[in-house]
């Protein structure tokens, strides 16, 4: 009893995140992609293990994202219905999302989608492990976490950039032979993905405002003519692109 009462929190968390081992299973890993992911933004240990880092935080995201979405899709079924209900979720997005750049010359702007996702699905896990603590426990993490949740909807909305650039930015990166051939098509596939999930609208709106502002900027009378016809001319070859949204 006395051992119990001594070792209270802990056990508590312990018991807490062995009820739910998938959720646990989840959040560890997280953690691990977001120490990964700054240990490749700030290479504090060389850029040879910086990249090494990078591999490894896209790994933890893959093992995050085949996690979550068994945990949505528990009962495997080798089937086309299957797959097109698995290609609906976020988890699969980003499962892909890794796979498409694990092996890919490292770049910054693909790990961060990585690391903020990670990051604010984080918080919320780590919210009741502190919670458990005691209510008075760590306030300077309680802090940053509640600022990060208030924050959610600008951190989705820079995932989203990040999501749109890195499809020009593949396209570099093959023309710098830096990249594969299959990539940049792999990658496209990707954000139509991302375009038409329904939990998360961020990249289907960040794409209708910045169409809305080079339309602005483009119909001033100081932009050049040339330039307005081929500014109107990528929005009209992207819009062909786009997959529609249900």
């Amino acid at each position: 009893m006395a051992d119990s009462t001594r070792n209270g929190p802990q056990g508590g968390i312990l018991q807490y995140m062995m009820g739910n081992k998938l959720e646990a299973a989840m959040w560890l890993s997280r953690i691990f992609t977001i120490y990964c992911s700054i240990l490749f933004i700030f290479p504090f240990m060389g850029l040879y293990e910086a990249a090494n880092f990078y591999q490894r935080a896209l790994l933890a995201n893959a093992l995050t994202s085949a996690l979550r979405l068994h945990q949505r899709l528990p009962h495997f079924q080798l089937s086309r219905a299957f797959l097109n209900q698995a290609l609906l979720e976020d988890s699969c997005h980003y499962l892909l999302f890794s796979l498409i750049f694990v092996n890919s010359y490292p770049v910054t702007m693909s790990i961060f989608p990585v690391f903020l996702f990670s990051l604010l699905h984080a918080t919320a896990y780590t919210k009741k492990i502190l919670d458990i603590l005691g209510s008075g426990s760590l306030a300077f993490l309680r802090t940053m976490l509640d600022k990060i949740s208030a924050n959610q909807q600008n951190i989705l909305k820079f995932i989203a950039c990040n999501e749109i650039f890195l499809m020009p930015a593949t396209v570099f990166m093959l023309l710098s032979g830096q990249g594969s051939l299959l990539q940049p098509f792999i990658y496209y596939r990707f954000l139509a993905l991302r375009y038409s999930s329904h939990r998360n609208p961020y990249c289907r709106t960040l794409f209708s405002e910045l169409k809305l502002l080079l339309e602005h900027l483009i119909m001033k009378p100081v932009c050049p003519g040339f330039l307005r016809n081929m500014c109107l001319n990528c929005i009209s070859f992207v819009s062909r692109l786009a997959p529609t949204a249900n």
